[in-house]
């Protein structure tokens, strides 16, 4: 389970606050178990700092709070404080990642059976892909609709989301796509063959949570060699 430390302290003198976090970071590069640091100043207190430090597990930061120097580090950042800083350790029993949703559901959509699922709630109208298959990139939501239709009709498989990756209004999957070739793909006809695919894809997502571009990476050559359409090259 996620655990989050948050340390709330109020400090006349930030600057100092800051070299000595930096002077940490750098002596503790490679120890460290937290996962993500993130400092927050009260827009109508200047002088409140809020820092939230996300790890892994309890136990993870069990054993960074445990070193040497991070005792140290507490005890200079505490006289640095205008009053005895705040503590507070936190199970994380919610985490809501939208984007990391967004994406997720996408995968699911562009897999379900039957007709294609509607896509209104999760691509922009004006939505803009780029994928190696294509000579030119694919825009507009009708066109998308078109191309993932045209994949349907010569596949039946499903996306396996290894991983997402979220960094504010972006978003990458790594997937891995395996599927029967039951249909015509650019040209070669149903083989009937399983095949599978790696890739990833990167997002851009619109403040209102609809993604407004992607860029597909996947293996096309190794795709092509499954269906047999490399054989008489090499042979």
């Amino acid at each position: 389970m996620t655990f989050v430390q948050l340390i709330e302290c109020r400090t006349s003198r930030p600057d100092e606050m800051n070299r000595l976090m930096d002077d940490w970071v750098a002596r503790a590069r490679g120890r460290r178990t937290a996962t993500h640091t993130l400092v927050g100043r009260d827009r109508s207190d200047a002088a409140h700092l809020v820092e939230v430090v996300e790890f892994q597990s309890y136990e993870d930061a069990t054993r960074d709070s445990g070193r040497p120097e991070s005792d140290r580090v507490f005890r200079e950042m505490a006289a640095l404080c205008d009053e005895a800083p705040v503590l507070m350790d936190l199970d994380v029993v919610r985490a809501e990642r939208p984007a990391e949703d967004t994406v997720r559901r996408f995968f699911t959509a562009l897999a379900a059976p039957g007709e294609l699922p509607p896509l209104n709630d999760l691509l922009a109208e004006d939505v803009h892909s780029h994928d190696p298959v294509n000579p030119q990139d694919t825009i507009g939501l009708d066109h998308a609709r078109a191309e993932y239709r045209m994949w349907r009709a010569a596949f039946e498989g499903a996306f396996t989301v290894e991983d997402v990756l979220v960094q504010d209004d972006r978003a990458c999957a790594r997937w891995t796509w395996r599927a029967t070739h039951r249909g015509d793909f650019l040209g070669i006809p149903a083989t009937g063959r399983d095949v599978t695919m790696t890739g990833t894809t990167l997002f851009h997502l619109a403040p209102d949570g609809k993604i407004t571009e992607t860029w597909w990476q996947h293996d096309q050559l190794g795709l092509m060699q499954q269906l047999g359409a490399l054989d008489e090259l090499e042979n």
